[in-house]
């Protein structure tokens, strides 16, 4: 659907030029900003590279599962159906830990790799399970301490003061984690 939104969005946006004949400005938005596009998919790279690298080295050195086991009361709160020490636990953990340090790029990775390990264990194989909802309320709403893509972008937009917005995004995503829980909780119950 969304790409279909797009498809007309630009279809549309040509169609007008065309007839205000101001198709310049198709040729010159289309030069400029996917050079921008380039060079900002460059800059979150090396940010995803080294988020990704620091994961893999917690979790072999075992940091991960001390985390997990710190957390371990609130995630069998959370995800009552996941076995005690399955993979999935600590694919959550480092999933929750990246979006936390605001590395949601590099935790779309764990996070796939989650869902994966949540279907080994989901008995409907053609619905998500109740695991599998949380997961992606939590993953999508998560709680944010330090935002680093955002941050990067408005440093990269020449901020003068690019961790300003630190505090509002902690209180914004925390606000945004808990509705999201309460609400998973709730349609948990209700079906």
């Amino acid at each position: 659907m969304m790409s279909v939104i797009w498809f007309m969005m630009m279809i549309i946006g040509i169609i007008t030029a065309v007839f205000t004949q101001n198709t310049h400005v198709i040729n010159d938005a289309v030069i400029k900003n996917t050079q921008e596009a380039v060079v900002f998919a460059i800059g979150l790279t090396g940010i995803m590279a080294v988020w990704l690298g620091l994961m893999n080295i917690a979790e072999k050195s075992g940091l991960i599962r001390k985390i997990g086991r710190i957390m371990s009361p609130f995630i069998r709160l959370l995800y009552p159906t996941i076995p005690k020490n399955h993979p999935a636990i600590s694919s959550i953990v480092m999933n929750m830990v990246a979006n936390m340090f605001g590395a949601g790029n590099s935790a779309t990775a764990l996070g796939l790799k989650t869902m994966e390990q949540l279907q080994r264990i989901n008995n409907d194989k053609s619905t998500a399970s109740n695991a599998m909802c949380m997961f992606l309320v939590i993953n999508m709403s998560s709680i944010q301490l330090i935002p680093l893509s955002v941050l990067k972008i408005r440093a990269d937009a020449g901020s003068l003061n690019p961790t300003e917005i630190i505090g509002t995004s902690i209180t914004a995503t925390a606000v945004s984690t808990i509705v999201g829980i309460i609400a998973c909780k709730l349609l948990e119950r209700k079906y």
